[in-house]
Formats: structure tokens, sequence, C-alpha cells
């Protein structure tokens, strides 16, 4: 069920531009042109259905703001659109516990919007540990970070911040002053660059004293930028959000380098990457899956029939090998690396795979598409995984001459019906 949004507007123009700009987010808009009409709402419907609101500055029923607390109450976020571009405007919405605020200036600016909607979904998976042994100061960056449902921890010095962060996987910011006790934001940034690089997770140094060029030892000592305090509420929350986005899009890009684009699976290239330090123990062994006669499924059915097919057995793959290392190695063939897994019980595995694919049908056009596969098992190896593949090679094309639909553990047969 999508998450809906409410928007609080007086202009027909104004609600129906925020509504397209909300479905574009893939969100519902739900939408009232007064305070009373938002109240209704909010009396008949669970606040916890609303990601966020977009509630306008001025309406006929709260010509001064009003709606922006009232809308508070329900403790949904809120993000106010105005026309009126006063600084002193700006500095009292500023003041109440908002998201933001978007000028009605252009559609660039509305365009915003979106981007603030979408990342207040995402931010309620995102951890962000403020390091601070200031409480006023911590308590300053947390209350605005949880405005942007952000998951938020706090540290009083660098040692708290390191034993939290160790515990913590889904951390992805750190916010650390420089000068606390027993360890100070620079030592903390050194110790933790140990373990984690600047892709994974973002440092951003924060200081109210200190020297001018302490910006630049943060900096040159591993951090992802810098704030100056007393800072404004737009400029904490531009740092944070482009440095978070920059992991992402990191994340993003090595997502697309290391999976396979059809079927979601890891590619060739990342099972290489993953394995390139790993001598393989007597306890390893790799199986290569091949579909047989798929040629004649993309004769028949077509290219689409036959991707289908691909991404069936990779569903399939992946439900039964969730623990091992899965690859598409190309075309119709994959490959499931065993760590400390006995080749029997690797064996039995299999046939449990083998068995529920042949059983099952891919569908195009109402049409079933029934398949098989041949595998070949190795658990022998020269000292590098490039040997135990060779092996399973072997072995896989004395399934294919055997009469396909079976496994061959190494170069003998396996104990299986053939077809």
């Amino acid at each position: 069920m999508k998450s809906k949004v409410l928007v609080v507007d007086d202009s027909s123009t104004s609600v129906r531009v925020v509504s397209h700009l909300i479905k574009k987010a893939d969100k519902t808009p739900i939408s009232v042109f007064s305070l009373t009409q938002a109240l209704d709402v909010l009396n008949d419907q669970a606040s916890d259905e609303f990601l966020c609101a977009v509630v306008d500055y001025t309406l006929p029923d709260a010509p001064r703001g009003e709606a922006i607390e009232a809308v508070l109450k329900y403790n949904i976020p809120v993000i106010v659109i105005t026309g009126r571009l006063d600084n002193n405007t700006r500095e009292q919405i500023l003041n109440k516990p908002v998201v933001d605020y978007i000028p009605k200036q252009n559609a660039q600016v509305y365009e915003y919007l979106t981007r603030l909607i979408v990342r207040l979904e995402r931010n309620s998976k995102i951890g962000i540990l403020v390091v601070d042994d200031s409480l006023l100061s911590r308590n300053a960056a947390v209350n605005l970070l949880k405005r942007h449902n952000f998951i938020t921890y706090e540290a009083k010095d660098g040692i708290e911040g390191l034993e939290i962060l160790n515990k913590n996987p889904g951390i992805k910011m750190v916010l650390t002053d420089e000068n606390m006790p027993n360890m100070s934001g620079l030592e903390m940034l050194v110790a933790l660059r140990k373990n984690f690089k600047k892709d994974d997770l973002a440092v951003i140094g924060m200081s109210s004293e200190g020297p001018s060029f302490l910006s630049a030892r943060f900096i040159k000592s591993g951090a992802n930028d810098y704030l100056n305090r007393p800072y404004c509420h737009e400029e904490f929350f531009c740092c944070v959000t482009q440095n978070i986005e920059n992991i992402e899009n990191i994340e993003a890009i090595r997502r697309a380098a290391n999976s396979d684009y059809l079927t979601g699976l890891p590619n060739r290239r990342y099972f290489f990457h993953r394995l390139e330090n790993t001598t393989p123990s007597a306890q390893d062994c790799v199986a290569l899956i091949d579909l047989d006669f798929f040629k004649k499924v993309n004769d028949t059915f077509g290219h689409e029939g036959g991707d289908q097919v691909l991404k069936d057995v990779a569903r399939l793959l992946a439900s039964h090998f969730s623990q091992h290392l899965i690859a598409r190695f190309g075309g119709e063939e994959f490959c499931v690396y065993f760590q400390d897994t006995p080749v029997e019980q690797a064996k039995a595995s299999l046939e449990e795979f083998r068995i529920a694919f042949s059983e099952r049908a891919s569908w195009i056009n109402q049409q079933p598409i029934k398949c098989t596969t041949s595998i070949g098992l190795s658990n022998k190896f020269e000292g590098e995984i490039d040997g135990m593949i060779s092996f399973a090679d072997l072995a896989l094309y004395q399934a294919k001459q055997l009469g396909r639909n079976q496994i061959v553990v190494d170069e003998l047969q396996a104990n299986t019906q053939i077809i």
C-alpha cells in the first residue's frame, strides 16, 4: 500500500502541481483546501498512514502559519510551501520543527519537493551518529535529523562513538565535534577510517571553536565534509543530504557493476572478485548449472520467453542457495560456490533444486515453458578457484553427454535419474 501525503493549500493550481509531484514520487496525495478540512481528514484517518504533509503557510482559516503547528500535533512531518519570500516568514517557518520550506517560485523549486518526499522514505532506514560532548549541541543536531526521518544515535566522545558504530551496521554517516574528552573528533576519524572507507561511511566534522585550518585537517584525515557552527537549518540539511546521496550513488554504481542486469544475481566479475583471495579447502565445492536445450526455448518462444526462464531459474537459485555465493556466468550458465560444505551435502541441495526446476514451468503469453538443468559439481582443486571450476566444467560436460537433467560429481556420474 502506497504512503499518503496530505496536501493543504487553497490554490487549486498549486494543489494540482503538488499532487502531480507526489504521484511522481509514487505516493498518494490527499488534497484539502483549508485547515478545517485538513483536521477532518486527520481525525478520520490514522496519522501513521501519512508519510508527510505539504502545508501552505497562508490559508483562509489559518493566515499566519497556524496550520503548520496544527498538523505537527499529529506527529506528521511537515513541508511548508509559501508565496511569501521575506526573511521574517522564513525564520518563522524554520523556527518550527518542519522538514523544510519551499517558496512558490518556479518549477525547479517545486521539483525539490519530489526529492524531499523520496528522501523522507529512504531516510527511515538510514542511521546517523552524532558525536559531541555538549548535550546542547548534540540535541540540536539530533532534533534536526529526526525532522527528516533519520534513525539517530548519540555518543559523548570518540571512544563511545566507535563502540556504537561497530554495533550498528545501518549507520551511514557520522557527525562529529572536534573538541571532546577521551578521544577527539580527529582521533576518532583516524581510527574509524581503518575499517570504514569514505565511500561506505560519510564523516562530517563540526566545530564552533578551533583554528581556521581545522576544516582542512578534517578533510585531509579522511572526512567527507565539514560544517562550521553555528550553521543554518538549510546549510545543515544540504550538507547531510548531499553526502548521503553520494554514498547511495556509489552503492548504485557498485550494484550495477556487480549485478547481472536481467536476473539481478551477482555477475561473473563479482564472483571472482569475492573469491580472489580465497584458497579453496577440502570442504569447499563449486557447481556449474546449465539450462538444457536453451536455444530451442529461444527459437520456439523468442528471447522474451528465454529471458523469462532465466529470471525464473535465478529466483529459484536464490531461494535454494541463499547462504552461498551464486552468480550468472553468462548465457544460460550459472555457478554456485559452496564454502565449508561437504560435497555430498552440496549434491543433495543441488538435487532438490534440479527436481524443483524440472517440475515447474515458466509462462509467456499464457504458454508454459518446461526446461531442465544439467549440473557439474566438483570439490577438486589445484590451489586456485579456477582449477575447481575447470573440474566442475568437465563434470557438466559429462552430464550433458550422459543425457542431461542430472548431476555429475567431478568426473563420476551421480546417482540420479537420467532422461
